[in-house]
């Protein structure tokens, strides 16, 4: 990442790699991007049981003009949800596959890594070495 900016085909490696295991992708994709874009992103828990331990349910990214969304279902099933919006108006939502979500997150990270320093630190954490 030599001169600010982010790899973006390496970011997307780097998650992809990461989604073999779903409960652990989900569950450590929430911590990451919490850290890296603090104030853009909510994620919603819920507990499994009664006394069970909190698990990632929903991961929501505000990129600009769409919001990158990620829902958990049973057995960690999956969907990915792109929602076009306007003024925080959702205008259209779609189902996108594994691959395109991760690009379309990996270019709004790396887009926000070139207005922030903060971020392009953060994002430098999660990449491999």
């Amino acid at each position: 990442m030599e001169g600010g900016a982010v790899d973006i085909d390496l970011l997307a490696a780097s998650l992809r790699a990461d989604a073999a295991d779903t409960g652990a992708f989900v569950e450590g994709l929430a911590a990451k991007l919490e850290e890296a874009l603090p104030g853009r992103v909510s994620v919603k828990r819920a507990r499994s049981g009664l006394f069970g331990p909190k698990h990632v349910k929903e991961i929501g990214v505000d990129a600009g003009d769409e919001r990158l969304e990620l829902a958990r279902g049973a057995n960690d099933t999956i969907e990915w949800r792109r929602a076009r919006q306007s003024g925080g108006i959702v205008l259209k939502r779609e189902t996108l596959d594994s691959e395109t979500w991760i690009a379309a997150l990996s270019s709004a990270m790396a887009a926000e890594a070139q207005r922030s320093e903060q971020t392009r630190q953060a994002l430098e954490r999660l990449l491999p070495n």
